[in-house]
């Protein structure tokens, strides 16, 4: 039975044509249309249907440090995972250094938005941004088998859980100097404060500026505090649990005063260059490289940055223990590289834990190889190391591995550290304050971190 759109169809095609074998012919016809469309319907609607679309990549963001090296290696690493994974999108995002970048760490931790991954520091301030509450727990993970023990003792959390994975190398902390000025003046890498102080007179007299100070980035003012906890060390030994436990007084104790007196004394020396107070960690080392400034406190892998800005200067580059008071005990105090980490918020979990998997695999040390050789050892079991090693490396390699040269940052080996120490720092360099008056300040720093971390004897 025809619909009534069928019959006024007929009707109006039968009346082009009057005779009776033409209208019959046409019938045939039609029925034979009918059954061709009734064959080809389900491909015509087919045609019409929209396939459904492709899987969304998962996408990833991880916050780095707005440091040049970092941003170079993990933009490189970052193209290399995202081309090998189409799955996957990772984006990096960048945030500043010392407290600016501490507070915006711990405000998006408290705020939920956290990105899915995050390099930060480990030992001391690792604790301060309470790992267990906001981080993921990687501890059992295949990888970690291979991360070095001194590390694991850094990421660990109250609950046993270790929550990072390396990124970058051991980093000694000392002073960076430019060998080719060095040469020229006829100077000796100094062994004692003494030694040091006498060389900075001889370049002053030169007419060069023999320490860099780079005060706009207030985290690199701490050095010759924490580049001197090899020289606390050896002066007192046992001084990371006395320290722990609060009882020792920063500003009544020579070897803990004299960090912050260096500071004061480089100062009054005017050994600093003039615009210290404007000048970033950026242009520090285009100073150094370019021979304007000879010292520069610092930890070793600010060759790094040299090497990707000024590759041709990076082998006048050179590095040396920060001094202390005697010969005989002379080392580098030694830093653990970053933490990447996977925050808790992620809605993204596997993935990530994928991604981190990744930047400790052979073939990510090989991409950071690439970009910028590396400046120490990995750690990493079986971490492959290449390129074009500069004097730097060999330099903190010939501390680590004299037996008794170097010892770990007194951040790596207890939890109490407070988190305004590079702007006292900063306070002493610019005049504000004396050695002593920052030696007391920090102590009061001390105090209120460790009390609302909850420390015994704070």
């Amino acid at each position: 039975m025809h619909r009534e759109s069928d019959r006024s169809w007929l009707i109006s095609i039968s009346r082009l044509y009057d005779d009776p074998s033409e209208k019959e012919e046409l019938m045939k016809s039609r029925k034979f249309l009918a059954k061709i469309c009734l064959a080809l319907l389900p491909a015509l609607l087919g045609s019409f249907v929209v396939a459904p679309s492709a899987q969304a990549a998962t996408a990833l963001t991880i916050q780095v440090p707005n440091l040049e090296d970092m941003k170079k290696k993990w933009s490189a690493m970052i193209e290399a995972y995202n081309k090998a994974n189409p799955d996957v999108v990772v984006t990096m995002e960048n945030v500043p250094g010392g407290v600016e970048g501490d507070a915006l760490v711990k405000s998006k931790l408290a705020s939920g938005t956290m990105a899915d991954l995050f390099v930060y520091n480990v030992g001391a301030l690792l604790q301060a941004i309470d790992p267990v509450k906001n981080l993921v727990d990687v501890k059992n993970e295949s990888w970690m088998k291979d991360v070095n023990s001194g590390f694991k003792a850094s990421i660990k959390g109250s609950d046993g859980g270790l929550y990072a994975a390396p990124f970058g190398t051991a980093m000694g902390g000392g002073i960076l100097y430019n060998k080719r000025v060095y040469a020229k003046l006829g100077l000796k890498v100094p062994k004692t404060w003494a030694e040091y102080t006498a060389n900075n007179v001889k370049i002053k007299k030169a007419k060069l500026t023999p320490v860099i100070g780079s005060f706009k980035d207030s985290w690199t003012a701490q050095l010759y505090v924490l580049a001197d906890h090899f020289n606390v060390a050896k002066a007192m030994p046992g001084f990371e649990d006395k320290f722990t436990a609060n009882k020792i007084v920063l500003a009544k104790n020579k070897p803990t005063l004299a960090g912050f007196q260096y500071i004061e004394d480089t100062r009054k020396a005017g050994f600093y260059n003039r615009d210290a107070a404007a000048t970033t960690f950026a242009k520090a080392l285009e100073y150094l490289a370019l021979g304007k400034g000879v010292h520069y406190p610092m930890l070793s892998a600010g060759i790094d940055t040299i090497v990707a800005n000024f590759p041709t200067k990076a082998p006048d580059i050179g590095f040396f223990a920060q001094p202390g008071t005697s010969k005989k005990s002379n080392g580098v105090t030694v830093w653990m590289p970053a933490g990447t980490y996977i925050a808790k918020t992620t809605k993204n979990l596997e993935a990530a834990k994928k991604f981190l998997a990744w930047t400790v695999s052979k073939e990510a040390f090989q991409i950071q190889n690439a970009t910028i050789p590396p400046s120490g050892p990995y750690f990493i079991k079986g971490a492959p190391v290449s390129g074009t090693l500069t004097g730097v490396f060999a330099d903190l390699a010939s501390y680590i591995d004299k037996d008794g040269a170097s010892w770990p940052a007194l951040e790596f080996l207890t939890p109490v550290k407070g988190p305004n120490l590079s702007q006292i720092c900063v306070e002493i360099g610019t005049g504000q304050k004396n050695g002593v008056k920052g030696a007391e300040s920090y102590q009061k720093d001390l105090e209120k971190q460790s009390q609302q971390l909850g420390l015994a004897g704070w």
